[in-house]
């Protein structure tokens, strides 16, 4: 492909035949003037893309078949075969190529009237021009018509035999037609219309040049416009009517802006951009992609249900080459009672995509048309690379909104009951997946602290040894079951394998708690074992519920991957309450460091009362050497201030009144931070009654 701003090569040639005069056009072009002396052959030469039509530099090749120089005309993209009009009945040729009749000086008569059939007959034959080089006579002409056949081809679009556009042209411009038709009724509008024209050509049409536009349609064609605006119909036929009339460039800046290529595919390059991923980051859409996505979910929404039925969901899909989702999507992220992906559902299936791999969510973006209805440069712009993980374990902090954790235990502990819970499904509504359906991964969201944040649940395979992406993740969940004496083994020796000396968070999961608890076969019960090792203990649940099964654990699993350096000891799991919420500020890094400063400031005072207290028991006699010393300190004291002494002996003398400072200090900001804690809980509570 020749793309705007590649070299264009071209190479001039005749039938095969000497003395036609394609020597003197390239001289006759460089020089603008008709050469009275004629070399054999022409050097190549260079035309700067400035002074080229289509701002492309080109490069002209003189082939002569008696130089060794037959790889100029392979590596071509576009032959000019020159042709004698005073002779013209043996034209051979090779592919691509223009017709160009030379020496029209010497002729009174145009060669036209035979050349066409010749034309017509061989449909690869862009288009045929005679010139002149002694009359300079259209030989700029020439190379802008091989620039124009290399830069905007006829072959790919149009069949001249049916008179209409080939399938391709056709697949491509009804997905450019889809993408633009912005409100799914069908047309395009004015409003969709002049967006179309503004991203296209960089100006807007005015009323009366729509209008124009749209009586042409409507002149020839009854179904191409309708409720006033532009049909698929339409459409097509406008272009149809562009290529018709030679204005292939017009058709062709449609198709580049939309990302395809000269065969009417989409390039790598626009499906998918340069993303740098450095090692430990992750990926997620931000704000301006799901604000894009949320009105992709409302064009195809037809009966505003918020969910996406099988017929909605393939006809946002037409723009794709193939099918993206498959049926295990349904069991990935949330659907209503009749199955369908809801508006919660579509987002996080497009959150999982970017996680999981970013590659393919490019690719569909640029299926959608993001960069071009965004007006971005590339979908590269929907996606946030994380910074790495270890720089948010130092900090304390994340500013991450998605949050993996991995599932593990022995099969038929009730893994995949814990990953369809997430999505609210209790067991009953379970039993309905079908087991070629099931996924291993589930999606949603869950509140903490008031965010909102993605929870992605994996459900890791059982096996003796985790491989390296089953062992990266925020948080991990250790599911055994109670009514299995064995199931709780597996995940020790899991525990102790791969995540005992790490920094990713566990939980313990009791799943099946509905059912008959048994002794698990192991050295010490699951409590100890969480105990032992510094984990909250055991959590109980059951998807066995008549209503869906209840959510903390999972906000419990989130709390833990946001917060992995915190020692969270929430009594209900649900970290929204003001329960919740003191009893993590009360054992926060923070308070704890308060509460020692304080301490340490009243053990000072209580230290120095005593010593007061000390002095006042003293005797008589012991009372007197007190006072000797206090006056030996005195005169000490005058001496210093006489002499200056070395400034470490003033440090050293008042490092009490120091110490009394800061312990001071500390207790004041300690008092402060208490009334703040407590209004601003005070105000929490007022709001939450509001809501």
């Amino acid at each position: 492909m020749c793309g705007y701003g590649n070299p264009l090569l071209i190479c001039v040639c005749s039938n095969f035949t000497a003395r036609v005069g394609k020597t003197s056009l390239i001289m006759s072009l460089v020089s603008e003037e008709f050469p009275e002396e004629v070399p054999p052959r022409a050097e190549e030469i260079t035309i700067p893309a400035d002074v080229t039509p289509e701002r492309v530099p080109t490069h002209i090749v003189d082939y002569s078949v008696d130089s060794h120089n037959d790889g100029s005309i392979i590596r071509c993209q576009i032959t000019a075969i020159i042709f004698d009009c005073k002779n013209f009945s043996q034209l051979t040729f090779r592919l691509p190529l223009i017709l160009v009749g030379n020496k029209s000086d010497l002729v009174e008569y145009s060669s036209m009237e035979t050349i066409l059939p010749i034309m017509n007959q061989y449909t690869e034959i862009e288009t045929c021009v005679e010139c002149s080089a002694k009359n300079l006579k259209n030989i700029s002409e020439l190379f802008y018509y091989a620039q124009k056949a290399v830069l905007h081809p006829t072959g790919p679009l149009y069949c001249p035999e049916e008179k209409e556009m080939k399938p391709a042209c056709i697949k491509a411009l009804t997905r450019i037609f889809r993408i633009s038709d912005q409100d799914n009724d069908g047309t395009l509008n004015d409003a969709e219309l002049n967006f179309f024209q503004r991203i296209c050509f960089n100006t807007p049409l005015a009323p009366q040049a729509l209008e124009d536009v749209k009586n042409v349609v409507r002149k020839n064609l009854s179904d191409g416009v309708a409720d006033n605006g532009l049909t698929l119909k339409g459409f097509l036929f406008l272009h149809t009517l562009f290529i018709q009339r030679g204005r292939h460039e017009t058709t062709w800046t449609v198709l580049r802006r939309f990302g395809y290529d000269d065969d009417l595919e989409l390039t790598p390059e626009y499906l998918f951009p340069l993303l740098k991923i450095p090692p430990d980051c992750t990926t997620e859409l931000n704000h301006h992609a799901y604000l894009f996505l949320q009105s992709i979910f409302d064009k195809h929404d037809l009966d505003r249900d918020c969910a996406l039925s099988p017929d909605e969901l393939k006809d946002l899909f037409k723009i794709f080459p193939y099918m993206p989702w498959g049926p295990d999507v349904n069991s990935t992220v949330c659907t209503n009672e009749r199955g369908w992906i809801t508006y919660q559902g579509f987002l996080s299936q497009w959150t999982l995509t970017t996680y999981l791999d970013v590659q393919r969510c490019l690719e569909y973006l640029g299926y959608l048309g993001y960069s071009i209805l965004t007006e971005q440069e590339s979908q590269a712009s929907a996606i946030t690379v994380t910074r790495d993980k270890k720089i948010d374990l130092q900090k304390k902090q994340t500013q991450r909104n998605v949050f993996r954790c991995n599932l593990i235990g022995l099969k038929g502990s009730g893994k995949s009951g814990v990953l369809q819970a997430l999505l609210g499904r209790n067991l009953m509504r379970q039993k309905h997946i079908r087991p070629e359906h099931k996924s291993y991964y589930a999606i949603n969201t869950v509140y903490v602290y008031g965010q909102e944040k993605y929870l992605l649940l994996h459900n890791v395979c059982e096996s003796d040894f985790l491989c390296d992406s089953e062992i990266m993740c925020d948080a991990v969940c250790l599911v055994y079951d109670v009514s299995n004496p064995k199931s709780f083994e597996y995940c020790a020796r899991i525990f102790k394998q791969h995540f005992m000396d790490s920094r990713i968070p566990c939980l313990v999961i009791a799943a099946k708690s509905d059912l008959h608890e048994v002794r698990q076969e192991y050295s010490i019960s699951p409590a100890e074992f969480c105990k032992k090792h510094k984990m909250p203990p055991p959590q109980a649940f059951s998807c066995n519920t008549v209503d869906a099964p209840s959510k903390d654990i999972f906000v419990k699993l989130t709390t833990m991957a946001m917060y992995p350096h915190a020692r969270l000891r929430c009594m209900c799991t649900c970290n929204r309450c003001t329960f919740c919420i003191c009893q993590n500020l009360l054992n926060s890094d923070l308070l704890q460091s308060v509460k020692n400063k304080l301490f340490t400031a009243v053990l000072n005072r209580l230290r120095a009362a005593v010593a007061e207290l000390g002095a006042m028991l003293l005797s008589d006699e012991e009372s007197s050497i007190v006072h000797q010393v206090h006056a030996v300190r005195s005169v000490e004291d005058s001496i210093f201030m006489e002499s200056s002494l070395d400034p470490q002996l003033l440090e050293d003398r008042h490092v009490t009144q120091a110490d009394l400072k800061s312990s001071t200090f500390w207790l004041r900001a300690s008092f402060g931070a208490t009334v703040f804690a407590v209004l601003g809980f005070a105000m929490y509570r007022a709001l939450l009654k509001q809501r």
